[in-house]
């Protein structure tokens, strides 16, 4: 299952997301915002981060105007590895070099068409479990 929020300038693009998600038959939980009515981005990363540690769900989407604020929000959660992407190269390269766990975009960034190759490329994409990566990655905590 996949965890999703945004705050009120990712909103519109979440509901594009979960539509494409659902539509691959991909189980997604919804963690809001429910507008886009002004509300705080680290809300809402906060519930997706404690979704993905306590492995409620297996990854993360968070999605902001620029995607910024909730990498650096997401980012603060011990077990999170969260990664702001605008292309389809950095999504690949994040899951097989970094194993991120969240995926962060901008709203106001990329557009919608965009946005739907990126979450696609991060999710089926696979970690390379080289030993390297391995060896960075516990380096973080």
């Amino acid at each position: 299952m996949i965890a999703i929020g945004s705050d009120h300038g990712g909103y519109e693009l979440k509901l594009e997301v979960i539509k494409h998600l659902k539509d691959r038959g991909i189980k997604v939980k919804d963690y809001g915002c429910d507008s886009t009515a002004s509300c705080d981005y680290p809300v809402y990363a906060g519930k997706v981060t404690d979704a993905v540690v306590s492995k409620e769900c297996e990854l993360g989407i968070l999605i902001c105007g620029t995607g910024i604020g909730m990498s650096m929000a997401a980012n603060k959660v011990k077990g999170i590895r969260a990664a702001l992407c605008s292309d389809c190269f950095s999504a690949k390269a994040t899951k097989e070099h970094n194993n991120a766990n969240i995926l962060c975009m901008g709203a106001r960034t990329i557009g919608p068409g965009l946005a739907l190759m990126i979450v696609d490329t991060f999710l089926d994409t696979p970690f390379s479990e080289d030993e390297r990566h391995i060896r960075r990655i516990s380096m973080f905590d």
